[in-house]
């Protein structure tokens, strides 16, 4: 079978700086796939490249077996949905209306169908945002922004989805709902690729890590492989440790301050969510 993204000595240079050095990838038909690493890795960088936004690249980037760069936008924008870590709207749209412009490739008119009607209905119920669909878009917290944000992802129906950050400003009650959308999702043959700074949450939900360092796949494998304490040491230069959670589960641990503290900050002796 085909994979659905193929990689092939990518490279992406941003000024006199080369971003992503010679990445060689494939991510197949369904499955959630977090990307990890610190800032300045390229994470960011190769989300823009999967999506099709970023056309200056150096290498092979096949989406279904053909160059990325070659399928038509609104092809493109009717099989993979992207949201960008950030997302500014100037004019007074309601959150729902928000999520209507996910069903912007499949538009024929000025008015919405049926399909498009149900789309958004079944999206923002996927992503508790329908509490506040009448409310103003730019009136919404960060985290209900970033809610409507993937339900407006979810109502083009993709086969494949890529997330930049999605849970940067939920709490922690949406951030375990969106990750265990996101699970659900992936077991229904869809192709989620997540950036994603907490690795407890990638541990905890993802089938594949992919761990960026310098532009570079530091490490590559389901959760227990890339959850390696010298590993993540050298990539994130922090001092930790993994421990087995109650599921099984690798867990991140680091030190500071003498104190053996939760990725998240909370204190270690603390019970980590499956």
């Amino acid at each position: 079978m085909t994979p659905v993204y193929e990689l092939r000595d990518v490279r992406v240079r941003l000024g006199e700086a080369e971003v992503l050095h010679g990445l060689s990838v494939e991510i197949g038909e369904s499955g959630l796939t977090a990307i990890v690493g610190p800032n300045g890795a390229g994470k960011s960088t190769l989300m823009s490249v999967l999506a099709g936004i970023r056309e200056s690249y150096e290498g092979s980037i096949l989406f279904r077996g053909r160059e990325v760069s070659q399928w038509v936008k609104r092809e493109l924008a009717r099989q993979t949905a992207f949201i960008p870590q950030t997302i500014r709207l100037e004019f007074p749209f309601t959150a729902e209306q928000v999520v209507f412009m996910g069903r912007t490739p499949y538009c024929h008119g000025l008015f919405e169908s049926p399909d498009d009607e149900g789309a958004v209905r079944r999206a923002m119920s996927l992503t508790d945002s329908l509490p506040f669909a009448r409310r103003e878009y730019r009136a919404l917290s960060g985290g209900e922004k970033q809610r409507v944000v993937l339900a407006s992802a979810l109502a083009q129906n993709p086969s494949v989805l890529l997330l930049d950050e999605p849970t940067t400003f939920l709490d922690l009650k949406h951030q375990v709902a969106t990750y265990a959308l996101l699970q659900s999702l992936a077991r229904e043959q869809m192709t989620v690729i997540a950036v994603t700074h907490d690795l407890n949450l990638a541990a905890s939900y993802a089938d594949r890590m992919i761990v960026l360092s310098h532009g570079r796949i530091a490490a590559d494998g389901k959760p227990p492989d890339v959850m390696q304490a010298k590993l993540l040491r050298e990539v994130f230069e922090v001092d930790l440790e993994i421990r087995e959670g109650p599921s099984g589960k690798p867990w991140v641990f680091y030190e500071r301050a003498g104190t053996l503290r939760h990725a998240s900050g909370t204190e270690g002796h603390q019970t980590p969510p499956c």
